[in-house]
C-alpha cells in the first residue's frame, strides 16, 4: 500500500494538517463562533456505544441501498462543500473517487469545477444550490444542472451567516494577483507539498464559482463571480418561504433534498412541500453555535416522517460505525464532509478512496460484531444510546 495509504480518517487529517497552508487549514477546521456545535457533532457519535454478538454471526454483509433515485454501494454520499482549495483537482478528483467506489458525489453552487466537467467524472452527481437571487434565476440554475445530468438537486437551508470564530477566520483570497501572492508568500511556501501540486497542475489556487452562472448569463459572456461575491448574492436574498419551497420541488420536478433540517416541524413542512428526501444537519457546525447534533435530532425526525420522505444524517461522520449508528437511528444514507477533504488534501483522489474504504470496512465490521446482515436490518435495538440522549425539537 505504500507511504501514502492511512488507516484512520485522524490519520488523514494529521496528514493533511502537514500540507495546507495554515489559513486553508483553519477554513477547513474551524466551525463557527466557539464551536461549540462542532465540536458536539463528533461527541455525539462517541456518547452511542454497540451491542456485540460472538456466534451465528452472517458470512456476508450487504451494505448497498439507494437515496434520490441512485444506487449506492454503501448507505455514504460525499457532501457538496465550497471551493475545494486543498488540491488542484478538486471536485473532479472527488467525483472520480466517489465513482471508483459507487457512491453518489454532491456539487456545490459555490464549487471550483464547472458541473459538466464533475458529471463526466461521475454522472450520480447530486448538485446543491442555495436560495439566490430570485424564482427566474433559481430556474435557470436548474435548467443547467438538468442539461448537465444532475441526477437531484440539494437545497442547503441551514445557514444564517453566523461566521464568526472566536479564534478568528483566516485570510482568504479570492483570486491570486501579484499582491496578493506576495502577502500570501510565507504560507504558501511553509507547505511545499501544496504549493508543488499547483505548480504542477500549472495553476493557481481560484476562488471563482463557476456554477453560479446560468445558461443565459453564460451565453451573454457573463463571468462567474469570486466565492465571495457568490456569498454576497446569497445574502442578500431574502430567505425562502415555505410557498418558494414548494414552487422550488415543483420547478425541478425530479428527486430532491432539502439540507439543515433538525426540527420534527420543518420535517413534516419539507415532506409537504414535496421533498423527496431531508438532510439532518446543523452545517457541519458551521450555523449557530449551540445547535445540538444532528444526531441527536435524527430518530424523533426519522421517527416523525421516515415513512414518506429518505432522511440523510450529516455531521460529524469518521468512522464506518458511525454509519452503523446513524443507520440504526433512522438514516438512510450520511452524508461526509471534512472526512473525505482531508484525504482529498492528503493523497488527491486516492485519498478520497482511502477514506472511503475506511468507512466501508468499519461499517461491515460493525455489521459482522452486531451480528447483522445487512444496512436495512440496522435497528436501535444494536445501539446502547443513554437516557436523555435524543432530542425532539421544533413542536
Amino acid at each position: 500500500m505504500g507511504n501514502s495509504w492511512f488507516e484512520s480518517v485522524a490519520e488523514a487529517r494529521r496528514r493533511a494538517e502537514r500540507i495546507l497552508p495554515w489559513p486553508v487549514r483553519d477554513a477547513l477546521v474551524a466551525g463557527s463562533e466557539a464551536g461549540l456545535t462542532l465540536d458536539g457533532n463528533r461527541s455525539a457519535f462517541d456518547q452511542i456505544g454497540l451491542v456485540p454478538v460472538i456466534a451465528d454471526k452472517p458470512a456476508e454483509r450487504h451494505l448497498a441501498t439507494r437515496l434520490l433515485g441512485v444506487d449506492l454501494s454503501m448507505p455514504v454520499v460525499v457532501s457538496p462543500t465550497g471551493v475545494q482549495a486543498v488540491h488542484p483537482d478538486g471536485e473532479v478528483a472527488v467525483a472520480r473517487a466517489a465513482a471508483a467506489r459507487g457512491v453518489a458525489v454532491g456539487l456545490s453552487s459555490f464549487g471550483s469545477k464547472p458541473m459538466e466537467e464533475v458529471v463526466e467524472a461521475n454522472p450520480d452527481l447530486f448538485f446543491q444550490m442555495y436560495w439566490i437571487n430570485d424564482r427566474d434565476w433559481m430556474a435557470g440554475q436548474m435548467e443547467r444542472a438538468r442539461a448537465a445530468g444532475a441526477r437531484a438537486v440539494i437545497l442547503t437551508l441551514d445557514w444564517s451567516f453566523s461566521h464568526s470564530r472566536d479564534w478568528g477566520s483566516p485570510p482568504l483570497p479570492e483570486r491570486l494577483d501579484l499582491r496578493t501572492m506576495i502577502r500570501q508568500a510565507p504560507a504558501a511556501l511553509s507547505r511545499p507539498t501544496w504549493l508543488w501540486r499547483y505548480l504542477r497542475s500549472g495553476s493557481l489556487p481560484d476562488l471563482t464559482t463557476p456554477n453560479m452562472l446560468t445558461p443565459a448569463q453564460i451565453a451573454g459572456g457573463e463571468r462567474a463571480p469570486g466565492f465571495f461575491g457568490a456569498y454576497g448574492q446569497w445574502m442578500g436574498t431574502p430567505p425562502p418561504t415555505w410557498d418558494d419551497l414548494a414552487w422550488f420541488t415543483s420547478e425541478w420536478g425530479g428527486p430532491c433534498m432539502a439540507k439543515g433540517v433538525m426540527t420534527v416541524g420543518d420535517a413534516r413542512r419539507a415532506a409537504d412541500a414535496g421533498f423527496s428526501a431531508i438532510s439532518v444537519s446543523n452545517h457541519g457546525g458551521n450555523n449557530l453555535d449551540g445547535t445540538p447534533s444532528p444526531l441527536r435530532a435524527l430518530h424523533h425526525i426519522a421517527s416523525e416522517v421516515g415513512d414518506r420522505v429518505e432522511v440523510v444524517l450529516d455531521g460529524g461522520v469518521r468512522r464506518g460505525s458511525d454509519v452503523f449508528k446513524a443507520v440504526a437511528l433512522g438514516a438512510r444514507v450520511v452524508m461526509i464532509g471534512r472526512a473525505y477533504l482531508w484525504g482529498l488534501a492528503a493523497n488527491g483522489q486516492a485519498g478520497v478512496e482511502n477514506v472511503l474504504d475506511i468507512l466501508r470496512n468499519g461499517l461491515d465490521s460493525a455489521l459482522l460484531g452486531s451480528g447483522v446482515p445487512s444496512v436495512a436490518a440496522v435497528d436501535p435495538r444494536h445501539l446502547v444510546v443513554p437516557e436523555g440522549f435524543h432530542l425532539r425539537l421544533g413542536e
